[in-house]
C-alpha cells in the first residue's frame, strides 16, 4: 500500500462528530460511516469554520487544502466530514454518566469526601470505600476522593474501622450526558459543538 493510499485507509476510519436534527452532538462515527450517509442524504455534512451545511454532492465540490484529511475516489478527493448533522432523527439518547477520573472529579466537586477540604487536584486521590484488596471494585457507589492524608490514614480499612465518615454516600451522579467523547478523540472543530464537560479520561488504578 503506497503512502496516499494509507493515509485514505486512516482517514476512514477516524472518528466525525453526528448531531442530531436540532445540532444537539449525541455521537460519534467513522468517517466512513459519516461519508456514506451523506451519500444517502440521511445526513449533511457541516463545514465548522462557517457552520454551512453540505449535501454530498456540495460537499464533494469543495477543494481540499494541501496538507488537509481527503478521501479519494477515482475521480474526486472529498474532505474528511469531521461532523455531520441528521436530516430526520431529532431524539436525544438518554445515557448514565460514564464511570472515569474526570467524572469523578465532577461530582465530588475537587473536594475530599472524609474531611471536606479542596487541596488542589494533584493532592486528591482515589478512595475506594471497601479497599480493591479486599474485594473493592471501582465503580460510582465504591469510589470517593480523598485528600492524600486522609487517604494515608484510612489505609486499607474501611471507613468506620478508621474512625471516619464520608460526606456522603457515593452514588452513581444524576447528570446524564448526551455525549461523552475520551480527550484523546477530540478535535478542535467540535469544541463548537461538545462543552468540556462531556470530555472523558480514563479512571487511573
Amino acid at each position: 500500500m503506497d503512502a496516499d493510499c494509507s493515509m485514505e485507509a486512516s482517514a476512514l476510519n477516524h472518528q466525525t462528530l453526528v448531531l442530531n436534527r436540532g445540532w444537539v452532538a449525541i455521537s460519534t462515527t467513522t468517517v466512513r460511516e459519516a461519508l456514506s450517509m451523506l451519500f444517502t442524504g440521511n445526513a449533511r455534512a457541516i463545514r465548522p469554520e462557517t457552520f454551512e451545511s453540505h449535501a454530498f454532492d456540495s460537499w464533494a465540490d469543495l477543494a481540499v487544502e494541501e496538507g488537509e484529511p481527503c478521501v479519494r475516489t477515482v475521480s474526486l478527493s472529498i474532505r474528511v466530514p469531521e461532523v455531520v448533522v441528521l436530516t430526520h432523527y431529532g431524539g436525544m439518547p438518554r445515557q448514565v454518566a460514564s464511570f472515569s477520573r474526570r467524572n469523578l472529579f465532577l461530582r465530588d466537586k475537587n473536594t475530599c469526601q472524609y474531611c471536606g477540604k479542596k487541596p488542589g487536584t494533584k493532592e486528591l486521590t482515589i478512595d475506594h470505600v471497601l479497599p480493591r484488596s479486599r474485594g473493592g471494585l471501582s465503580t460510582w457507589t465504591n469510589c470517593v476522593l480523598a485528600c492524600v492524608p486522609c487517604n494515608r490514614r484510612k489505609a486499607n480499612r474501611l471507613p468506620a474501622e478508621a474512625h471516619m465518615q464520608l460526606a456522603k454516600e457515593p452514588k452513581c451522579p444524576a447528570w446524564t450526558p448526551i455525549l461523552e467523547v475520551p480527550v484523546i478523540r477530540i478535535r478542535q472543530s467540535w469544541k463548537h459543538f461538545v462543552s468540556e464537560k462531556y470530555w472523558t479520561l480514563p479512571l487511573e488504578a
